[in-house]
């Protein structure tokens, strides 16, 4: 028994040693991790630019196509066989140079029938004039009745009258004889032809406008502005009227920005006025021309009219690449001068180049991240630099990397 209590107590002292072991093991853990420190937070090199404040024209650009200053269609005023084309197509042409001839035989054919009438009608005319010459003076000495006289007058009145038809009828065979021959009304720019060689032309469903001729410097744009942008800039046009001319005439100048998206060398200035609103689109028609010497643009082409609605002073301007949407709400990250970023809400205008013009939200002077925006959050700590300085150490990392490669 007493060799049972011993052991007892063995195992007692054993496990209570055991447990002094591990409280000592547990506090020098605890000792220690009292004494590491977490590593230092990661600052971002964040590019930032200053919020810009300027004067800004606002724009407005509208849709339109290109025509010539002058377009005339080439029509086949007679009918008949197109027997040649005297120009080549898209080439320039001057003003009566012959373009298309059509076959003339039957149209010569009327000139001498209606010729060959007008002697007959000459014929008849001679001897109606024979014959009065004959019974005038038989009537006055009452050896013709006046009923004899009567009818002479008549017939004579009749044959000149014949002559004259018959005369009208020659001038009208030359006349279409001469369409046979068409001719260029203006000098200008021709087209490709819309018949050949060969087809017959004048009547439909045959081609009747076989061409058109333009003139193409300067080039025409016609365009359409809603109701709203017709009032906004006659208000504006208005009030720059009674204010400054020198303004007033800055704006004046049209821009066109052709398909490639390039900006046409030469300013335009408007025109031509629809005389009312287009009831069933709401729209007001106008029409621009621009000097077009070296025949860059042709008429046909879409493009787009720029023209200044505004210019709206001291506005503040950020890059669009700086703002980003979430259903339908503009952000920015705003640095603030203690380096911690500010997410802030923004309410964004019309877009001008590259930029953003910002209506509400921002103070000039203020600094807005414009790259590694997915990064960011809002309240954490980053290191400013400007996009040039990023850019730079881009490079140096890529080329450091290629090296060890």
């Amino acid at each position: 028994m007493n060799r049972c209590i011993a052991a007892n107590s063995c195992g007692l002292y054993e496990r209570a040693g055991t447990h002094a072991v591990l409280a000592v093991i547990l506090l020098v853990l605890a000792l220690a991790g009292c004494d590491k420190q977490e590593p230092p937070q990661l600052v971002l090199d964040i590019p930032v630019v200053t919020v810009i404040q300027k004067d800004v024209p606002i724009p407005i650009e509208l849709v339109g196509t290109t025509r010539g200053s002058v377009d005339i269609p080439i029509r086949a005023r007679v009918e008949g066989f197109l027997e040649s084309l005297e120009f080549m197509e898209g080439r320039e042409v001057s003003k009566d140079q012959l373009l298309y001839t059509i076959d003339p035989r039957p149209f010569e054919a009327k000139v001498v029938e209606a010729q060959g009438r007008l002697a007959e009608a000459r014929t008849m005319l001679t001897k109606a004039k024979s014959d009065l010459a004959r019974i005038r003076p038989l009537a006055e000495m009452k050896a013709v009745s006046q009923q004899d006289l009567d009818s002479a007058v008549a017939e004579y009145e009749a044959a000149k009258g014949s002559v004259q038809a018959a005369e009208a009828r020659v001038e009208q065979a030359n006349i279409e004889l001469s369409y046979t021959r068409i001719h260029s009304p203006i000098d200008g720019r021709i087209g490709i032809s819309k018949a050949k060689v060969g087809e017959f032309v004048g009547r439909e469903p045959n081609p009747v406008v076989l061409n058109y001729v333009s003139q193409a410097d300067p080039i025409r744009v016609r365009f359409s502005v809603n109701e709203r942008i017709y009032l906004e800039r006659a208000r504006r046009f208005a009030e720059l009227r009674m204010q400054s001319q020198d303004e007033l005439e800055s704006r004046r100048g049209l821009e066109l920005i052709l398909a490639d998206g390039a900006v046409h060398s030469h300013r335009g200035n408007v025109v031509a006025y629809d005389a009312a609103v287009d009831p069933t689109t709401g729209t007001y028609t106008m029409e621009a021309d621009f000097p077009n010497p070296d025949g860059i643009v042709l008429a046909g082409q879409f493009a787009r009219v720029r023209a200044i609605l505004e210019t709206r002073r001291d506005a503040l301007l950020v890059p669009q690449r700086s703002v980003s949407e979430l259903q339908g709400n503009y952000r920015v990250f705003v640095v603030t001068p203690g380096n911690t970023v500010e997410l802030r809400d923004v309410q964004p205008g019309p877009r001008i180049d590259d930029l953003w013009l910002i209506e509400k939200g921002l103070e000039p002077g203020e600094r807005v991240a414009v790259e590694g925006l997915l990064r960011l959050q809002n309240g954490m700590t980053v290191n400013p630099v400007s996009p040039d300085e990023a850019a730079a150490a881009g490079d140096s990392e890529s080329g450091a990397k290629e090296a060890e490669d």
